[in-house]
């Protein structure tokens, strides 16, 4: 039988606007020259996990390991958060990197941003008892608080970017084709 230690710590070191600012100048030089080199922009994205416990998945991004876990009433043993909670997860993680490197884009000036994201399921689309309802997210809520000193209209300007440029925000918004492969042994 495999145990998996879990850990929540993490350390995020503070970083100055200077320093983000070098940090993004360098993602942007290299955007920029995607429009004469289309070739250099493609980007495979990994992640592999295996069953653990009662319903958990333990997970590996790179170097990372995440476990993925379910509420006692849904069969887990609430060991982590579970799989439409990291999905609002990985929605507002991707909104803040996407809202950093547009500011750094567009020369809008943010001092912090704090992202809360709540959907909304039926479960009569997971479980079955209703194959009309879909089992995913009937709607999501986004809620951005940007603290900087520009003004109203130059934050909705950064908003309209993020909102056409969040990689996981279009993957709620648009059809992604998803090919599933299954391998008996």
């Amino acid at each position: 039988m495999t145990t998996s230690t879990l850990t929540t710590e993490t350390t995020i070191l503070p970083v100055t606007s200077e320093e983000r600012s070098e940090r993004l100048g360098g993602v942007l030089s290299w955007s920029k020259g995607l429009a004469e080199k289309p070739g250099n922009a493609g980007l495979a994205v990994s992640v592999s996990g295996e069953s653990a416990g009662a319903v958990a998945t333990s997970l590996r991004a790179r170097q990372h390991s995440l476990t993925v876990d379910e509420p006692p009433t849904l069969g887990g043993d609430d060991l982590a958060a579970n799989p439409v909670e990291y999905a609002l997860t990985a929605l507002i993680a991707c909104q803040v990197v996407t809202y950093r490197l547009w500011a750094e884009n567009l020369g809008i000036s943010v001092e912090h941003l704090e992202v809360t994201a709540e959907g909304n399921l039926d479960t009569r689309g997971f479980f079955g008892v209703d194959d009309a309802v879909r089992p995913g997210f009937q709607g999501i809520d986004v809620t951005v608080k940007v603290t900087g000193p520009e003004s109203a209209e130059r934050y909705a300007e950064l908003q309209a970017a993020v909102e056409a440029h969040c990689p996981v925000q279009d993957l709620f918004a648009n059809p992604t084709p998803v090919r599933a492969h299954l391998v008996t042994a």
